[in-house]
């Protein structure tokens, strides 16, 4: 069932809507959320536990935990190389989704599932939306899928009361964003910069201004991702935004200190970024 223009579409009503629940709570605060990414199973699926329990204990408002696949085309070389040793210690949807369960036992942080077609596909989308609402995730953002080819699995999301997650960049232009917003659910993901992740800081003049005229279009929050590596970075486009969203920065330190060190490390990361993030609106305009 496709939802009014803007809206969420109805869900179970036993499933508990984390998504809109944190973004009010967060517009109740007047602050931006912190997301992070986390990719699946670099280096382990014990490791990836936790960096998600690290990042809900420092502040994370919402996690996208990424599924590795072996041809992220979306993605830059930080996180090929995070997908590549994910995959190659085995990592798989199944244990993915295992790893949610055992988060969800003791968080209620929204879990965002982020990977592409592919391993979606492949593994069903009835499947998916059943064993992924019953593992405790919020949404999936598939990154290569555009609502023109969503017919198979945001039906299935939706019956599951979960949020398909869609994608604006720079150059979407008004009937491109009407054709998003049709269909969009949770919230958007506004990608800040052309090109992959991990490329060059946006201009958070230019991401304000689409983030206004998204927002004249649509009541659902706009996160937006890309290019922030930075505390101060993710500051200033907390003061535009309803979410930040740093992914290229964590796996990079992921990647640095695959060790005993690893989880003291990405906790104070993760400190410092949400930190960032939650006090922007009080130190004035960017």
């Amino acid at each position: 069932m496709t939802a009014p223009h803007g809206q969420a579409a109805p869900v179970a009503a036993d499933a508990p809507d984390r998504i809109a629940a944190t973004f009010a709570r967060l517009r109740a605060a007047d602050r931006a959320g912190f997301v992070p990414f986390i990719m699946a199973g670099d280096p382990d699926l014990g490791a990836t536990l936790e960096l998600l329990r690290a990042a809900a204990h420092a502040g994370a408002d919402l996690i996208e935990l990424g599924v590795p696949f072996s041809d992220p085309m979306a993605d830059g070389p930080v996180l090929q190389r995070s997908a590549e040793r994910a995959l190659a210690c085995g990592t798989a949807l199944p244990g993915v989704l295992e790893i949610v369960a055992r988060f969800r036992a003791d968080f209620d942080v929204p879990i965002i599932l982020f990977g592409y077609t592919n391993p979606f596909v492949q593994y069903g989308p009835e499947r998916l939306a059943r064993d992924a609402r019953a593992s405790g995730v919020d949404g999936v953002l598939c990154v290569d899928m555009p609502p023109e080819e969503a017919d198979d699995l945001q039906p299935a999301l939706d019956a599951a009361g979960l949020a398909q997650i869609f994608l604006l960049a720079p150059t979407s232009d008004a009937a491109r964003r009407r054709r998003v917003l049709a269909r969009a659910r949770g919230f958007l993901y506004y990608v800040s910069i052309t090109g992959v992740t991990g490329g060059a800081a946006s201009d958070v003049a230019e991401v304000g201004v689409m983030v206004r005229a998204v927002r004249a279009e649509t009541a659902l929050p706009v996160g937006v991702g890309f290019g922030i590596r930075t505390p101060e970075q993710a500051a200033a486009t907390a003061r535009v935004a309803d979410a930040v969203v740093v992914g290229t920065a964590v796996m990079a330190l992921v990647e640095a200190h695959a060790g005993p060190d690893l989880v003291a490390a990405a906790t104070g990361f993760f400190t410092r970024m949400a930190e960032a993030v939650h006090t922007a609106r009080r130190h004035g305009p960017a």
